[in-house]
């Protein structure tokens, strides 16, 4: 596949801006280029490319980091997906919902025309409602949520590879939660999928939401025109040093464990509550539950000064409840059994 083709013209012609700090790759030097302030500790531009990141995500994952780029959450490089890929009131995108939000409000900030085919009772892909889209030439993304939010659970793998193999545009498989999944990523198929872009995050298993870093892995030559579409420092040199030094010192696989353990536990007691109708499987750190009147239950929470996610509206009557550390849990379930027992 000519992924090439994929990309909107005035983005193939695009020159991108040359920042200070990618002219001068040596080691220290008098610095006179950027018309920075020369005192103070954060007085310098930060590395564009953040490659000191790149090279300890990329060891940690056991990936390359010539295939790694990284965005102000993975919402930027969304939304860098429908600008390089997306000719505006033109070209469309399909995703399977319910399922992230962001793709949709990305869309229309775009001016892209977003087809959401429903997925099937399980929450899984139905390869027989994208019948009609494989030859379309002006559908140009698709996404796919593995681990889905909110529903929480892996998409079949044999159906994700029928798509890889039979869509002709970009598939963009987001694995915001594969840290709390039984199961590898789809990053290690790059090799043989031009098309694919997998994207994970440093926010949710790795504990650094307020950083603000998403992880996109893509083949170099995709990975090219998101470099040259980007703000030319899109990451903060703050925000690089405390993920470095996070990094170092993370209790990371100790942290899921514990996370695991605590999902286990409320999975199991939320079934055992009167008034929670069904609780459903999850390979993320978030557990969706039906109940009888969703909108009264998350009001009663709110009002207790509980903060859960109300996602009623894409799913009928249905709460999305984090895992939170043992005693908000033990908190949550002692005040869920106050309202519903009352």
């Amino acid at each position: 596949m000519n992924t090439e083709q994929l990309i909107r013209p005035n983005i193939l012609a695009l020159k991108p801006y040359s920042s200070a700090r990618e002219e001068y790759l040596g080691a220290e030097a008098l610095m006179l280029d950027a018309n920075e302030n020369p005192y103070g500790q954060w007085n310098r531009y930060p590395d564009p490319y953040q490659r000191q990141l790149k090279q300890k995500i990329a060891a940690i994952k056991q990936l390359s980091a010539a295939n790694l780029f990284l965005g102000n959450g993975s919402d930027e490089i969304i939304d860098l997906t429908f600008r390089i890929f997306c000719e505006p009131g033109k070209d469309k995108a399909i995703c399977l919902g319910p399922t992230y939000g962001m793709y949709e409000v990305a869309a229309q900030i775009n001016n892209v025309s977003l087809i959401e085919v429903p997925l099937d009772a399980d929450f899984d892909i139905d390869l027989n409602k994208l019948d009609g889209y494989w030859e379309s030439s002006d559908i140009k993304l698709l996404f796919l949520c593995s681990p889905n939010n909110p529903t929480g659970n892996l998409l079949s793998a044999i159906r994700v590879r029928k798509i890889l193999n039979r869509f002709k545009g970009i598939v963009i498989l987001d694995e915001a939660y594969i840290d709390f999944a039984a199961t590898g990523s789809w990053a290690l198929e790059l090799p043989d999928y031009p098309n694919l872009i997998v994207l994970q995050t440093l926010s949710k298993a790795w504990a650094m939401a307020a950083l603000r870093i998403g992880l996109a892995w893509m083949r170099p030559e995709l990975l090219n025109y998101y470099n040259k579409v980007k703000a030319p420092y899109n990451i903060s040199k703050a925000n690089q040093e405390i993920a470095l030094s996070l990094l170092d010192q993370s209790t990371f696989e100790q942290e899921i464990n514990r996370l695991k353990e605590e999902q286990a536990w409320l999975i199991k007691t939320l079934a055992g509550i009167n008034g929670i109708k069904k609780v459903y499987p999850s390979s993320t750190n978030f557990i969706l539950v039906e109940v009888a009147n969703a909108n009264e239950l998350y009001a009663q929470l709110t009002a207790r000064q509980i903060v859960i996610r109300n996602r009623h509206k894409i799913i009928p009557n249905t709460l999305r409840v984090t895992v939170g550390r043992p005693e908000e849990n033990r908190l949550l379930i002692q005040t869920l059994k106050t309202i519903l027992n009352a």
